[in-house]
């Protein structure tokens, strides 16, 4: 498996990829990505700040994330629990917009791309890294406790919808794989 950063050419399989990632998500009933979202406009604003990357196997994209390294205000306040690494840290890299194609699922790629952003973390001077996801969101939930992710609290989006927050630390020993 190779990761490499987002390129222009990769927009329609991205957008396939998480057109994909709603119809899984429906079926779990709930509403999260819905709407459409991640849109067009937020996949070419990751391309465009340098934070999409992508998981290949032989040359098909296998999986995508957002790997941002400058917070995120969503995160400033939790509730019911607390960050792993403290309510006022700030070095963290919070992973955002995760999908796997269906035609890779079950086969290692959400392990080797948790394993790339602790990496990623760890490069960037970060202690840990952060997501959030839908409450019902069993299929993530189950991906992120596998990979060493704990369950901190309740975080709010800026519409206000409730996603239950994860952390991560990483240390040094991450950087040797």
């Amino acid at each position: 498996m190779k990761f490499r950063r987002t390129e222009p050419r990769d927009l329609p399989a991205l957008l396939d990829l998480f057109a994909e990632a709603r119809g899984t998500i429906a079926k779990l009933g709930i509403d999260q990505w819905q709407d459409g979202y991640p849109y067009r406009e937020t996949v070419l604003a990751d391309l465009d700040a340098g934070v999409s990357w992508v998981a290949e196997i032989d040359g098909e994209i296998a999986g995508t994330c957002a790997c941002i390294e400058d917070g995120e205000p969503t995160y400033d306040v939790i509730e019911d629990g607390e960050w792993l690494t403290g309510n006022d840290f700030r070095r963290y890299l919070t992973i955002h917009r995760v999908a796997v194609a269906v035609r890779f699922r079950g086969t290692g790629v959400s392990r080797e791309l948790m394993a790339f952003v602790a990496d990623r973390a760890v490069k960037a001077g970060c202690g840990s890294v952060r997501i959030d996801t839908h409450e019902g969101n069993r299929v993530m939930r189950r991906m992120l406790e596998k990979n060493g992710f704990t369950s901190c609290g309740i975080i709010h989006l800026e519409n206000g919808d409730r996603r239950i927050a994860y952390e991560k630390l990483v240390d040094r020993t991450e950087d040797e794989r």
